[in-house]
């Protein structure tokens, strides 16, 4: 029995609708760029599998390290315990972090590394007595899929089976240059009316809502306004976190800097799940206390997992080489150059680019294909590239080290699909 067919007796797929969806791909190893399918086809990772493997799928240097770690410590209670690579990962870490990032709290994926941001906000305020209970956050944001994540998260499509059960959020406009003023305006009534614990955001790139970008200038008034207001900034850099946007954090675009940050994806480069909400000593402080109940009381079993630990300080290791940062502007050179190609297509509309991250809308008639999403998936895969559009938009995020001829391959698919579309 082939992997399909084993696949398909017991296995449910993330954000499938088995019924009406294609039968899943099986990949059998992955190097670098590319992704090995079992019937012997290869497929250029344009998207580092949902942003994760930056720096190449199976890195000799992230696998060996990790690699020993576990003929060491493989797995260790955190509670009550510490060990090397968990106080290593908190010294390298901060090193890279906006300045005034001091703690560090483990968990073990993206959605409850920004749960953990929202209770620490709710509960820094819950601890101090103030009555604040309600979440602000932008619209079309996404934040992933516990209760409190889809509570901020503005994309109904992953949420209306749950929406009666949420915590409270009120939702402002991402600032765009020219909206800035109505956003701020929006902002001030908010607070003014509304007793808001926390503001979080995607900082500078909405991910799921089609690497939808908005104006570092109008955030960082946005966040300005937050502090002055008490009201705790909680970034969500899951998707933008660890160079992609070209910095080592999308928060470094802005001068004012949030109280806290979640991370995610790129920070074990591919290789092992684990998330991390970090803050400033500014909201540690408010749950240090004799009260045993202003504790932070959230666990995860796995949580500072050592060879996870290892795996991301092998990944910031290699993020502040000078050989990655080379490539990554490289990459962001490459993409400018793609852009100029096609900016002036008919059907090319809404470019946008920062860092790596590099996207642009089909300007096509989406009546015309029925569901154009998966037919543009099909052409891409049929071509060899893993491209995953996300309605009419197609994006690229591909891993740090990419090679150049894997590139022109991504745009060669890219401008043919445009012709045939």
């Amino acid at each position: 029995m082939n992997l399909v067919s084993r696949d398909q007796k017991h296995l449910w797929h993330p954000l499938t609708q088995h019924k009406i969806s294609p039968e899943a791909l099986p990949i059998v190893k992955a190097k670098g760029s590319i992704l090995y399918a079992e019937d012997g086809s290869e497929y250029i990772d344009g998207i580092a599998s949902w942003y994760t493997a930056m720096y190449g799928h199976c890195n000799e240097y992230i696998t060996g390290k990790v690699a020993a770690q576990m003929q060491n410590l493989d797995q260790l209670v955190f509670s009550g315990f510490t060990h090397e690579p968990a106080v290593k990962l908190s010294e390298e870490l901060i090193k890279i972090l906006p300045k005034n990032q001091q703690k560090l709290f483990f968990n073990d994926n993206g959605s409850t590394a920004t749960e953990i941001g929202i209770k620490m906000a709710l509960q820094y305020h819950h601890n101090q007595g103030n009555n604040r209970n309600i979440m602000l956050a932008f619209e079309e944001g996404f934040h992933g899929d516990t209760f409190g994540a889809m509570s901020v998260s503005g994309l109904s499509v992953y949420n209306g089976a749950f929406e009666e059960h949420f915590i409270e959020v009120l939702r402002i406009p991402v600032p765009l240059g020219e909206n800035n003023s109505e956003v701020i305006s929006q902002l001030k009534k908010q607070i003014s009316e509304n007793n808001i614990a926390g503001f979080i955001y995607e900082p500078l790139v909405q991910g799921a809502a089609a690497m939808k970008m908005h104006n570092s200038e109008g955030l960082n008034e946005i966040l300005k306004i937050c502090k002055e207001n008490d009201v705790i900034c909680v970034a969500d850099e899951v998707m933008t976190g660890f160079g992609k946007t070209g910095k080592y954090f999308a928060s470094d675009y802005m001068e004012t800097k949030p109280d806290v940050m979640c991370l995610s994806k790129a920070l074990t480069a591919g290789l092992l799940p684990m998330g991390l909400t970090t803050c400033s000593q500014k909201i540690y402080d408010a749950f240090y206390a004799d009260d045993i109940s202003k504790g932070l009381f959230h666990g995860h079993t796995y949580s500072a997992n050592p060879p996870a630990c290892t795996a991301a300080i092998a990944g910031i290791e290699l993020l502040i080489s000078e050989e990655i940062q080379q490539k990554i502007k490289t990459v962001i050179k490459s993409h400018q150059a793609f852009d100029e190609k096609i900016k002036n297509h008919p059907k090319v509309t809404n470019r946008r680019q920062l860092g790596v991250i590099y996207a642009f809308d089909l300007n096509v008639k989406m009546e015309r294909y029925g569901n154009l999403r998966n037919q543009l998936f099909k052409h891409f895969m049929d071509n060899g590239v893993f491209l995953r559009p996300l309605g009419n938009t197609i994006y690229i995020l591909a891993p740090f080290t990419i090679s150049q001829s894997e590139l022109d391959k991504i745009y060669s698919v890219i401008e043919d699909m445009l012709e045939k579309f």
